[in-house]
């Protein structure tokens, strides 16, 4: 039998007989006024998730993860502040709802409903996906995620601390706020929760401020594997620097006590708390799950006596705030209000174009105060001893330590963190004296936990701050791509706009690095980054440019709220020489502080007409070099720097190109390199001769054969002598 129907039955025959479940008897903590006010946000929740199965079945909804078992989160949100950070399991229907009533002027029964149907009115994700969220209730859209939210919740909570001292422009978040996260007991054991409770333990212990509640509704079940009797307490209750409370979920007197006592001390101390809250799974998982397909119907049947609407109809009726006729007239009065607006909901208009799916992709410019950059007097002593040597020429890591610098002291809210970029200034340097000169609050080291780092940034991008995270090595950026992927350059497109986490993540890669570290430390793969919608790549070639395009990567930021990630060639950090030692050809002087090159921008390099070498980062540096071969062999060629990677600058690049035949230069791999879009685009514009250079499809060597799957200098004239001589594309090398 279905056993949605079952609940729905059950609850109406037992509080008709007053039949109610038994509690642990908690103490009143509610007053009845509050008690009703909860039950009312309880219930429409459930008559939600009644009608998402009817709305499915007609085929006017979409998403049947429901709330059923959970609504004693209505009790945590009345413990908290409407202006409380919230980032929310995608069973938490009652907390917004209820957090909803505290505000006012919601109407979170419409704005729900139209949610369930994909419609373009939907006022949280424009139609988007089904997504708690909302801007006025400071609840940022999650989807269905396991775990990824943790990290970021962790920055939005970091991000209030330093923001009592150092308040962004565009802060969000009170100083007395603090942030919540809530997520499934199975969801607990996913990587990224593990290593989002273990930063914050190991923030907490550095008596660092951090006022982040998490919030575990445990049910015992994540789908159908079980979650071992007593694992969340006995992996939670001992950890260090983090507060354990628990409470039952099922009893709202006793949630919202446990609540009130874990977000008090979170406000009160500034440390991290974890809420362990009892809750039971109705239902199944979704609308297609069978529960008792793989639990016995004896364990179903006890959670669905259990069912947390019965406890607070219970409770309504000792208190004297309801009676029993009255909950249930509660009950049904909502379950029909839902049903009529449900019929009005699946005729408004839905999402029809490709267009208009992608209208939130990028999010909008925001207004910014201007700035005329720091005084000579502030960068004199900001910058130091090195004044002195700025007007001569430096490799690409000093010009863009420079750069750092000037954005630092021109946008108090740019803050750095990764591992080492503090007091040891990086792996290679290109942090150095950051720490000394702006503190550790500015310039902030972490541990060794990509997921952590990512997700610092993408919290404190929320309250303003414009965060420039470092992952230390291309590599290292798989343990946390899903931070990208699945959080920051998802967050406008489901909020229809209205959140976004802007960034600038600086990643050392690439390849060509003498003997040193092998795959993980020359890693010559943007694949897992090219295909994220709204992401912008960058990847410089020499200093200069590589401290112009940081300042445009840092400006989409802050005024166009974009994720930008800047790729800087680790081989060209040092480099000092383009044609023989000691020519010092590849050295740059620091551009004035006002310039920059901006988004869609090529490099241009010689007006030869006989081929253009299209390239970018390593692939530049070796195609000067070929160009000046080439030339020795009576071929006059141009060379075009891409700069930026995605989108891809298509229009400068065909017009840089004119009729010449094109070389592609891709130091990444055949498979999954930037030549392939390349290829297409040359084919698509009509582009008669165009030919391929790439790195193979291997790892790369530690030792002597650090370069040999990757194009070299020599490999590119002999690339371009072949598209020459032959008039024909040649195969790939």
């Amino acid at each position: 039998m279905d056993r949605v129907a079952i609940v729905h039955d059950n609850f109406l025959r037992r509080v008709a007989a007053r039949d109610f479940p038994v509690s642990g008897g908690a103490a009143a903590s509610l007053a009845p006024e509050d008690l009703l006010s909860l039950y009312r946000a309880q219930v429409l929740s459930r008559a939600l998730d009644l009608q998402s199965r009817v709305m499915q079945k007609q085929g006017q909804g979409f998403y049947t993860i429901g709330s059923s078992g959970h609504e004693g989160m209505a009790a945590v949100a009345h413990a908290l502040r409407p202006d409380d950070i919230a980032f929310l399991h995608y069973r938490d229907a009652a907390f917004q709802i209820a957090r909803a009533d505290q505000l006012g002027g919601q109407d979170m029964l419409r704005d729900m409903l139209l949610s369930f149907a994909c419609s373009a009115e939907d006022p949280t994700s424009g139609g988007r996906h089904k997504v708690l969220g909302s801007r006025a209730l400071m609840i940022p859209p999650q989807t269905s995620t396991i775990a990824s939210h943790l990290p970021k919740a962790l920055g939005a909570a970091h991000s209030i601390g330093l923001a009592r001292r150092n308040r962004p422009e565009h802060a969000i978040l009170p100083r007395d706020a603090i942030a919540m996260c809530s997520f499934g007991d199975a969801s607990a054991n996913h990587s990224t929760a593990q290593g989002a409770i273990n930063t914050a333990c190991w923030t907490a212990v550095q008596g660092v401020p951090l006022p982040l509640l998490f919030v575990c509704e445990d049910n015992g079940i994540g789908i159908s594997t079980k979650t071992p009797v007593g694992w969340i307490k006995a992996s939670m209750r001992h950890r260090p620097g983090l507060r354990y409370f628990e409470g039952d979920g099922l009893d709202l007197h006793a949630a919202y006590s446990a609540a009130k006592a874990a977000a008090d001390y979170v406000r009160i101390h500034r440390k991290p708390a974890f809420l362990h809250l009892r809750t039971v799974r109705l239902y199944g998982h979704a609308g297609a799950d069978v529960a008792t397909s793989y639990l016995p119907r004896a364990e179903v049947e006890a959670d669905e006596a259990n069912d947390p609407l019965l406890h607070s109809a219970r409770l309504l009726d000792e208190s004297g705030a309801a009676t029993a006729d009255e909950a249930l007239a509660i009950y049904e009065q909502t379950r029909e209000a839902v049903a009529a607006e449900a019929e009005r909901v699946v005729k408004r208009p839905r999402l029809a174009s490709a267009a208009d799916v992608m209208a939130s992709l990028i999010p909008p410019p925001r207004p910014c105060a201007p700035s005329n950059g720091p005084s000579a007097e502030a960068r004199a002593e900001a910058f130091g001893s090195d004044m002195a040597q700025i007007e001569a020429p430096q490799p690409m890591s000093r010009l863009i330590n420079w750069a750092l610098h000037d954005l630092m002291l021109t946008h108090p809210e740019t803050l750095l963190m990764g591992e080492d970029v503090g007091r040891k200034g990086g792996v290679y340097g290109v942090t150095q004296k950051l720490h000394q000169r702006f503190g550790p609050a500015r310039v902030i080291d972490t541990l060794l936990d990509e997921q952590s780092i990512l997700g610092l940034a993408i919290g404190m991008a929320h309250n303003g701050f414009i965060p420039m995270p470092e992952i230390q090595f291309l590599a290292y950026l798989h343990n946390a791509e899903d931070q990208l992927r699945g959080e920051a350059a998802t967050l406008p497109f489901f909020s229809n706009g209205q959140w976004s986490n802007p960034m600038v993540l600086r990643i050392a890669g690439l390849g060509y690095q003498k003997g040193f570290g092998g795959h993980f430390h020359n890693d010559n793969s943007l694949a897992v980054l090219r295909d994220i919608p709204g992401l912008i790549i960058a990847c410089p070639s020499s200093g200069d440019e590589a401290a112009l395009m940081l300042r445009e990567a840092h400006r989409l930021a802050r005024e166009e709220q974009r994720v930008v990630v800047f790729v800087e060639p680790i081989a060209l950090y040092p480099m000092r020489d383009l044609l023989e030692p000691g020519d010092g050809a590849w050295m740059r002087n620091y551009p004035a502080p006002d310039r920059r090159i901006g988004l869609g921008e090529v490099g241009v390099h010689g007006d030869g007409n006989d081929l253009a070498i299209v390239t970018y980062g390593n692939g530049h540096y070796l195609s000067r070099q070929a160009r000046h071969d080439l030339a020795g062999q009576g071929v006059d060629a141009r060379v075009i720097d891409l700069r930026w990677l995605a989108p891809l600058p298509q229009e400068a690049l065909i017009a840089a190109i004119g009729e010449r035949p094109v070389l592609i230069v891709d130091e990444c791999r055949r498979s999954g390199g930037q030549a392939e879009a390349l290829m297409a685009l040359m084919a698509e514009q009509g582009v008669q001769r165009s030919a391929r250079l790439t790195a193979e499809d291997s790892f790369i060597a530690t030792g002597p054969a650090y370069a040999a799957t990757l194009p070299s200098r020599e490999g590119v004239v002999q690339a371009a002598r072949e598209l020459l001589d032959t008039g024909k594309p040649q195969p790939a090398q």
